[in-house]
């Protein structure tokens, strides 16, 4: 079995694939997911996993340069929002609006869905290298 706490296999077998700039997106249980992405549906009812339960668990395998969030996060889920900036610190953070969110899914190599219900808990997680 795998020593890491990440033991979803689609999830793994995503991030092993991903090279530099490569982006995964993780979302709340109402992103939509466009046509044509790989979907990984992690949701099991509401609030099952959380957000940010998932995006811990992915950060202990992929190497994270950049991030983009939707800018209505600020308001709407400062809860969710601060703990991101917790979570990047020194990582470049894009904001955008959450139409040009959606529309920036479409070049994720697979969107993550999870239980989470408080909105905007979605971010795009860019790769980086490790060397």
């Amino acid at each position: 079995m795998r020593k890491t706490k990440l033991i979803n296999s689609e999830v793994s077998y995503t991030i092993s694939k991903m090279g530099h700039t490569d982006s995964l997106t993780i979302g709340d249980c109402g992103l939509p997911i466009p046509d044509g992405v790989n979907r990984i549906d992690l949701a099991l009812k509401y609030g099952v996993p959380t957000f940010l339960e998932t995006l811990d668990t992915v950060l202990e395998e992929l190497y994270v340069e950049e991030i983009v969030i939707a800018e209505e996060i600020v308001e709407k889920n400062n809860k969710i929002y601060n703990e991101i900036l917790k979570r990047f610190e020194n990582i470049n953070i894009i904001m955008v609006s959450h139409e040009e969110f959606k529309t920036m899914t479409k070049e994720s190599k697979a969107v993550v869905r999870t239980g989470e219900c408080t909105p905007y808990a979605n971010i795009i997680l860019k790769s980086g290298v490790v060397f």
